[in-house]
């Protein structure tokens, strides 16, 4: 019985150990599947989001949807009175750990010492060592007791030696010889004792000096009038710090408030979490030598058409957009990734164009606080033929600004995304919290313009992207608003531009993706007035040019009518603005 019972409890820790293996490979697997772990309930919350994704393939993914829900974030008000109470609390929490840090100097202190487990890593000879050291100078300690404890026999020979002259009767045989002279000896045994008494005298003072420098300091001087006492010096508090973050002292006004909130809607107002990461923050910006970074000059040389700010959003963020194509140039990718030493001087640049970016936002509770960031991947290498270089220097980058930028980004588009997005997604998933991730749209490349010109209005749009807006000296510029306008399949559309008195008409269009016939004439107000042609209708496909302009000088009142005819079977975006100028 007793065998088969130990056999019974051998078994069963068998059968434990297995259940235990089994529990860290799923959760492994539980967390590689989901591009986004976010829990059901965010789900139900969040508003469904419209699709922006490319509808090349019917069929939709599960991955897909996930993608497609990210277009629901809305930014928050940076106003104190906006907040309720639980987040206005967590902001006065917040403020006054900052002050304590300040008045403790803790943002500019030096780094603390290594904690205690450091001493107890110690390898075994940093230890021998150590114990060594301690032996020697127990060794040295011990000089004094030897000479304490070398005394003692010596006064015991002074003892003795002063007993002897007592017992010994040869001195006083001679003496009671007085008719013959004190025999020689007599002489050395006085001399012998007087020498022996000067030692004794001797030892005596250096006991006295041995007592007097182990057990008792020097009295001090007593206090007289001559002598008076030192004055004590009172200790001053030293003010507190300034500290400056993106050129904002941390207290100081409803701009610093508009920053801390950042660094609590970073931590989801928890004010301790954000608290560390201020400080982490501040620690690494001085570690980086950001104030130094501003002046340097001659960083990103042939990086200026990879990341760029052009104009601003419908709700006047600055739009950067960065496109990664521009290292298809082998030069430019070599230049910038060719080592270790070329992509830290790249996150340098990289770095130093969004501190540039950052401090021309206004950081008003009420002002544009946030970047619209645009990410083009069109020409970017697949995810088989992604290259390692910059694999890694995007993910140190995005690490970068999600660790030190909080809360920077209004909006994450992606646009001309290809068939490996998702797995692109996943990749990037990692670097980013829920909430950021909540700010990202995709849309492949037949969406691209649809998207952007749902966030950007179209004369703020480059017009490599869908938009109006051109380098060079143009007619208009990227303040001359533009009219949108929808044409619907196999359908005409008109525009009518009015002439009041004589004067140069001036006017451009697009229709993003064109494929449709466009024409322009003009026609007078007065009855029985001739039509002029000014362009003749012909069909305008997606080679040609993206835009079509055109001036017309008329010296009576009248209209120039613009027709599109759409006949295809997919509604068209028309873009249209214009503008009169006196006649010379």
């Amino acid at each position: 019985m007793a065998e088969e019972a130990k056999k019974l409890t051998t078994e069963e820790v068998v059968v434990s150990d297995v259940c235990v293996t089994e529990t860290p490979t799923t959760a492994v697997v539980e967390k590689e599947a989901p591009p986004h772990p976010e829990p059901e309930a965010e789900k139900v919350d969040k508003p469904a989001a419209e699709e922006v994704v490319d509808g090349e393939k019917e069929a939709t993914t599960v991955e897909d949807e996930k993608i497609a829900e990210s277009g629901s974030f809305k930014e928050e008000s940076n106003k104190v009175d906006d907040l309720i109470d639980p987040q206005k609390k967590a902001l006065d929490e917040f403020k006054q750990l900052i002050q304590e840090a300040l008045n403790r100097h803790e943002f500019t202190a030096p780094p603390p010492p290594p904690p205690a487990k450091e001493e107890e890593e110690k390898k075994p000879e940093e230890k021998k060592e150590e114990e060594k050291k301690t032996d020697e100078k127990k060794e040295e300690s011990k000089p004094v007791e030897k000479k304490e404890e070398e005394s003692k026999p010596e006064e015991e020979k002074e003892e003795t030696c002063e007993e002897a002259p007592v017992e010994v009767p040869p001195p006083v045989e001679p003496i009671k010889e007085e008719k013959h002279a004190p025999p020689p000896a007599a002489e050395p045994q006085v001399s012998v004792v007087e020498k022996i008494q000067e030692k004794i005298d001797a030892l005596e003072e250096i006991k006295e000096t041995i007592v007097h420098e182990v057990t008792a300091p020097a009295p001090l001087p007593p206090v007289t009038e001559e002598c008076p006492p030192a004055p004590e010096v009172e200790e001053k508090t030293p003010p507190p710090e300034e500290v400056k973050i993106w050129g904002i002292p941390l207290l100081e006004d409803e701009k610093s408030d508009v920053i801390l909130l950042k660094f609590l809607r970073a931590r989801d107002f928890k004010v301790k979490e954000a608290f560390s990461m201020l400080k982490n923050v501040i620690a690494w910006r001085k570690d980086f030598k950001i104030d130094e970074l501003l002046e340097e000059g001659g960083i990103g040389e042939g990086l200026e058409k990879f990341a760029y700010l052009h104009g601003v959003d419908r709700e006047g963020h600055p739009v950067c957009y960065n496109a990664f194509g521009e290292f298809q140039d082998k030069e430019l990718y070599n230049k910038t990734f060719a080592d270790g030493q070329k992509r830290a001087k790249f996150l340098k640049w990289r770095i130093q164009f969004l501190e540039k970016s950052i401090r021309n936002l206004d950081f008003k509770p009420d002002g544009i606080c946030t970047i619209v960031q645009v990410n083009d991947l069109k020409n970017s290498p697949g995810l088989i033929l992604f290259k390692k270089e910059l694999r890694q220097a995007t993910n140190q980058a995005l690490q970068l600004l999600q660790d030190n930028y909080p809360e920077f980004v209004a909006k994450q588009v992606f646009i001309n995304v290809p068939w490996w997005y998702v797995a692109y997604n996943r990749m990037i998933s990692p670097f980013f919290t829920a909430r950021t991730k909540s700010k990202f749209v995709f849309a492949g490349p037949t969406k691209t313009a649809e998207t952007l010109l749902k966030y950007i209005a179209p004369e703020q749009v480059p017009v490599q992207y869908g938009g109006l807006s051109r380098e060079g000296e143009q007619e208009f510029t990227i303040a001359d608003p533009a009219t949108e306008a929808t044409i619907k399949p196999a359908a005409k559309y008109t525009v009518e531009l009015p002439i009041t008195e004589g004067c140069t008409l001036v006017w451009e269009a697009r229709v993003v993706g064109w494929d449709v016939s466009y024409g322009a004439e003009f026609v007078p107000s007065a009855e029985g007035g001739y039509t002029w042609i000014i362009q003749k209708s012909r069909k305008i496909g997606p080679a040609d040019e993206p835009i079509s302009s055109c001036s017309f000088k008329i010296g009576e009142p009248g209209k120039v009518v613009l027709t599109f005819d759409n006949q295809t079977s997919k509604r068209k975006k028309l873009l249209y603005r214009s503008k009169t100028k006196p006649s010379d």
